[in-house]
């Protein structure tokens, strides 16, 4: 998508902080961190929400999340948790209409979020 800011991170033309990329997805850390631990992983393929996954997209989101738990121990949320969001779209707060999944660490979190 043109017009998507997950997809220009993923392209290179709009700059990031990254953790981690491979041909798949890519993590980086979120611009406006709202924990200690704020960083985002997407797929370099543009998926609006995880409600359009397709069947090609099998093994996705796992492969996200398994790099979200790796990366999130990197951190150092081994020891305390974190926690791993996925938004959909308004109501469910999803601001950016690419599939992303949000890791947050390093501070107790409460619940509900706000």
């Amino acid at each position: 998508m043109n017009d998507c800011i997950f997809c220009k991170i993923a392209a290179g033309t709009i700059p990031a902080r990254k953790l981690f990329e491979d041909e798949a997805i890519l993590a980086f850390h979120d611009a406006t961190p709202q924990a200690p631990v704020h960083f985002l992983l997407i797929p370099r393929k543009h998926i609006p929400n995880i409600l359009e996954l397709g069947p090609e997209d099998e093994g996705l989101l796992e492969r996200l999340l398994n790099k979200a738990r790796e990366l999130a121990v990197e951190q150092g949320c081994g020891e305390g948790g974190a926690r791993f969001v996925i938004n959909c779209k308004a109501d469910g707060g999803q601001s950016v209409d690419h599939l992303h999944v949000h890791v947050l660490g390093g501070r107790a979190l409460g619940w509900p979020p706000g």
